[in-house]
């Protein structure tokens, strides 16, 4: 089975809000972008796969359009380890990280949708994954730096259902706004987005304390100083949590070899798709570091993610970004109820989006 087309496409899909707007990239945000990739094979399979998208597609889509699509058309679409491992080895000169292995993790989504279409199987269960109808969702709120915004989200999502609450707050404020409503039994995470020297983010880790958090997410910069983040994990108290910023399974592996994390959460968009992923469990079941997969997208990217958990022998949370869009090509399968997300029953990532919508959103 040959690929024939890789096609890049942009979505623009505008977020519904009752409250504060949220801030995405340093300004506010009142829509997401989202860049899924099409592949086609002369067997008349089509896979869909998603890469990192917010506020770099531009750059991620270059790679995929005028790089990665050349290099895969022709490609035998089944043998995907190899092709990602060619892929990584030719363009290791571009870089480890960033768009090209976002472009990658695009490509690698899409070819394992096309396996177990062709497998007839969920791709949970072509993993190895025992037959699982939910997961157990978190709701990830944005960022709104201020008190009574995130109280006001923080009620919405437990009042939906959700008893598992991130925050992407860096003041002490905020954070004691959502324990304040959630209560003291909702664990509560808090990704810092990589803001603080080490000795700051010691010096906030005993401001947060009171607090009961489950984990402190990237709180050193940059993410690359795993050795800091090991000292903020030992001297802080607050078991750590990173990954999203990790371009291979490498990164994980020093990581985990530095002490440096509790949670490891690779991001499926941004690390090489689902084959690197399940590398990187690998990698973090030999240092006994529980994998939480990064997962703050709506599309194809956000169903592997939801199948790799699933195929994960215990279960764990998915992340799901709070926030409602007007419309979503995948609709109601990306829905959390009652703080639980359903794991897709269909062949591969057992979801297609609806084409009408795709036309509908699409920006090019």
């Amino acid at each position: 089975m040959k690929i024939t087309r890789v096609e890049s496409i942009v979505l623009h899909m505008p977020m519904v809000f009752d409250g504060a707007t949220p801030m995405l990239g340093g300004r506010p945000r009142t829509s997401i972008d989202m860049l899924l990739i099409r592949v086609e094979t002369d067997a008349g399979i089509t896979g869909w796969g998603e890469a990192f998208g917010h506020r770099i597609f531009p750059a991620t889509r270059a790679v995929i359009d005028t790089v990665l699509a050349p290099m895969c058309v022709g490609r035998d679409a089944t043998q995907i380890a190899a092709l990602n491992d060619d892929v990584q080895r030719m363009l290791h000169g571009i870089g480890r990280n960033g768009p090209a292995i976002y472009a990658l993790s695009g490509i690698d989504i899409a070819l394992w949708d096309i396996a177990g279409k062709a497998a007839g199987l969920p791709l949970y269960r072509l993993l190895g994954g025992a037959r699982r109808a939910d997961l157990p969702a978190y709701a990830s709120l944005l960022r709104y730096g201020e008190a009574k915004a995130v109280a006001h989200y923080a009620a919405q999502a437990f009042q939906r259902g959700y008893r598992y609450l991130k925050l992407h707050e860096i003041t002490v404020p905020e954070v004691k706004a959502a324990r304040d409503v959630v209560g003291p039994d909702v664990p509560i995470m808090v990704d810092t987005n990589c803001p603080w020297t080490v000795a700051q983010a010691v010096e906030m880790a005993h401001r947060l304390a009171p607090f009961d958090l489950h984990w402190l997410e990237e709180p050193v910069w940059p993410p690359e100083n795993v050795a800091g983040l090991a000292e903020v994990r030992v001297r802080g108290g607050i078991p750590t949590a990173a990954g999203e910023n990790y371009g291979t399974v490498w990164d994980f592996r020093r990581a985990c070899e530095a002490g440096a994390i509790t949670y490891a959460q690779p991001s499926i968009t941004k690390i090489g798709g689902v084959t690197e992923m399940r590398r990187v469990m690998t990698i973090a079941e030999t240092f006994g570091v529980q994998v939480v997969p990064h997962s703050a997208y709506f599309g194809p990217g956000l169903l592997a993610s939801i199948h790799c958990i699933a195929a994960m022998p215990s279960e764990s949370l998915v992340e799901r970004f709070y926030c409602d869009f007007a419309e979503n090509p995948l609709g109601e399968a990306i829905q959390p109820k009652q703080g639980r997300i359903q794991v897709p029953q269909g062949p591969g990532l057992g979801v297609d989006p609806d084409p009408r919508l795709l036309e509908k959103l699409r920006a090019s």
